[in-house]
């Protein structure tokens, strides 16, 4: 889990197994920040429609943007079209991960325990930091 600001440089880096759902772990991602910054809005894929997430998200001051499932039960909380434009910039959160996959030690995973992993994933980050702020 990663989250990323318009420039894709990492803000906040997470390291989980693949069982727990995306939306359980937007917590637990945005609380091990890099920077002293906050995001004003996360813009999250379909998997992130939740509305527990999104109450969470409010009460932090985080505007939650992401396309509705199609199967959604309960109304609908964004109608306004115009917040989901920023949703085809998701690309450059994508990009993060392009820079990551830089670092073979990431791609091929060498590191068996997730402690050890996270650690590699935020020197790269560190890395990625050092070279777009300086």
């Amino acid at each position: 889990m990663a989250v990323a600001d318009g420039s894709s440089i990492p803000l906040a880096i997470h390291a989980q197994s693949a069982s727990p759902q995306e939306v359980t772990l937007v917590g637990q991602a945005l609380a091990t920040n890099f920077l002293k910054e906050k995001p004003e809005r996360l813009v999250g894929e379909r998997a992130y429609d939740s509305d527990l997430l999104e109450e969470a998200l409010e009460e932090r001051g985080i505007e939650m943007i992401a396309p509705h499932t199609k199967n959604r039960k309960k109304r609908k909380t964004q109608e306004d079209e115009r917040k989901l434009r920023r949703y085809k910039r998701r690309w450059k959160i994508e990009r993060l991960f392009a820079w990551l996959s830089n670092f073979r030690r990431l791609v091929v995973r060498y590191e068996y325990k997730a402690e050890n992993f996270l650690g590699m994933v935020q020197l790269g980050c560190i890395v990625i930091l050092l070279r777009k702020c300086l």
